[in-house]
């Protein structure tokens, strides 16, 4: 966390190589997150994209005095609860792409993995938004509950009831289980 106080104050005092570290630190962390919340590569692209520009216009006012992680995870939460908004009535479906050199080589691994893949994005859009939230902040985020809480302005037992009926509800979609 040092050299992240090193780099808000260097970004602050309008270094663009701060900037440059800050996005090649959290570009793979902050793709990750709104991937796993829109199950939409170019959506979640545009998005990090987004909070980036946002970021780099900001480094005037910049006066951050927290964590840079929580913050950059904030920005892009907020961005993605916005493009869930205005999809709401859209189903989401995720991306297909295409195969590369070494998946030719090992068809029957790609096939497999795929699926999984698909099964997976599929159940994770069917979790309410909240819930999803909170159970990709915990697994692939490896937040805490309580700072989870604080993002989100409610209790830390209300986010552990989020998590439990979250991965409940994962659990049953992809036990072909039928939930309400």
């Amino acid at each position: 966390m040092i050299e992240d106080e090193l780099l808000k104050w260097r970004f602050k005092h309008g270094s663009k190589e701060a900037l440059q570290r800050i996005y090649q630190k959290y570009l793979n962390y902050m793709l990750t997150l709104a991937m796993a919340l829109l199950h939409n590569a170019t959506e979640a692209e545009d998005i990090v994209h987004d909070v980036f520009v946002s970021f780099a216009e900001s480094a005037a006012d910049f006066k951050l005095t927290g964590n840079l992680k929580s913050y950059l995870t904030t920005c892009v939460l907020n961005r993605a609860r916005d493009r869930l908004r205005t999809n709401q009535r859209q189903v989401i479906r995720p991306d297909r792409t295409e195969p590369t050199d070494s998946d030719i080589n090992e068809p029957d691994h790609r096939i497999l993995s795929t699926e999984e893949s698909l099964r997976l994005n599929h159940a994770f859009s069917q979790i309410p938004v909240q819930q999803r939230e909170v159970v990709v902040l915990r697994l692939k985020s490896r937040m805490k509950f309580r700072e989870i809480a604080k993002l989100q302005g409610v209790s830390v037992n209300t986010i552990q009831g989020r998590y439990r009926y979250g991965l409940d509800k994962l659990r049953s979609l992809l036990n072909g289980e039928v939930t309400k």
